[in-house]
């Protein structure tokens, strides 16, 4: 299929932004560590029952288990914790602004380990498009902005986690290269090992005591809970799984980038938020460079 990566890209982009709204209803209810936790358990029963009822083959090679399982504890586990650690200090806007390098990230470490070399199109495509999203995630200021300096502890935590998703990326692409996976059971994969990890380190820190009794609690959280599950690990990352095995590294991750600017739509359709000029230039920017991107 034409183009197939980065319309598996774009469609990761689009899951994630409503994953990203979902996992922030959830949040705001029973806290960050719940969420995380229990999003992943959620994902691997709906990716459990998926490659059980599509009957979706499971013969892999040690070698592309290891590096699948690898890929899931440094961008499910290092690179999240570090983008959560990063709002603890700045603003997520701010965060967002230093996770927009995670696609140079995964280029230079694409160019290195894959050889993998950009036309003049997809580098300027590439740019533009960030550029927009830079433009965008600029814009949306927040009150404790203006009062607040900016903390270079958040920026190196927040640029951890760009380095953690680049990784992360990386990592996956090398066992698509071994030989072919199915998108549902690679992302099945890394999320039991990011749980195998994740579990444990908070529950012996005291910080995830009593998941049904929090949920029990607030129905609600509980569905915002699993229907980021849907979009973000399940869906989402699987799309992205698909992406970066049929295009560039890098140009996957500039398209999975674009959720701040899939947000503006969202964000003034469901909260009424007001768009400034400048946030709708950003968005057309990126638009344009994305065009770029395919008609290259």
């Amino acid at each position: 299929m034409a183009y197939g990566g980065e319309l598996a890209a774009l469609l990761a982009a689009c899951t994630w932004t409503g994953s990203s709204l979902a996992f922030a209803g959830a949040t705001t209810r029973v806290g960050s560590v719940y969420v995380n936790v229990v999003r992943l358990f959620a994902a691997a029963v709906f990716l459990a029952l998926t490659v059980f009822v599509m009957k979706i083959g499971t013969e892999i090679s040690y070698a592309q288990l290891l590096f699948l399982s690898v890929s899931g504890l440094i961008g499910l586990v290092f690179g999240d914790a570090f983008l959560f650690k990063s709002y603890e200090y700045n603003s997520a806007r701010i965060s967002a602004l230093v996770m927009s390098a995670a696609p140079a990230l995964t280029a230079v470490m694409a160019y290195f380990i894959f050889h993998e070399t950009l036309s003049v199109w997809a580098i300027l495509g590439m740019a533009v498009t960030l550029g927009g999203i830079t433009l965008v995630v600029l814009e949306r200021k927040e009150k404790s902005d203006r009062h607040h300096p900016v903390s270079m502890k958040g920026v190196f935590y927040a640029f951890l986690g760009a380095l953690g998703q680049a990784g992360g990326l990386i990592f996956a692409k090398n066992a698509f290269t071994m030989g072919p996976i199915n998108g549902f059971y690679a992302t099945l994969i890394r999320v039991l090992a990011a749980i195998l990890v994740i579990t444990p380190l908070h529950y012996f820190g005291g910080h995830f005591q009593h998941p049904i009794r929090v949920f029990a609690g607030n129905r609600r959280a509980f569905w915002f809970t699993m229907l980021g599950a849907v979009l973000g690990p399940f869906l989402g990352v699987t799309l992205s799984l698909v992406s970066i095995s049929l295009t560039s590294l890098a140009i996957a991750a500039t398209l999975m980038a674009l959720v701040p600017i899939l947000m503006l739509p969202a964000v003034w359709i469901l909260f009424r938020e007001h768009l400034t000029w400048r946030a709708v230039l950003g968005a057309f920017v990126a638009v344009a460079g994305v065009a770029i991107l395919f008609l290259r």
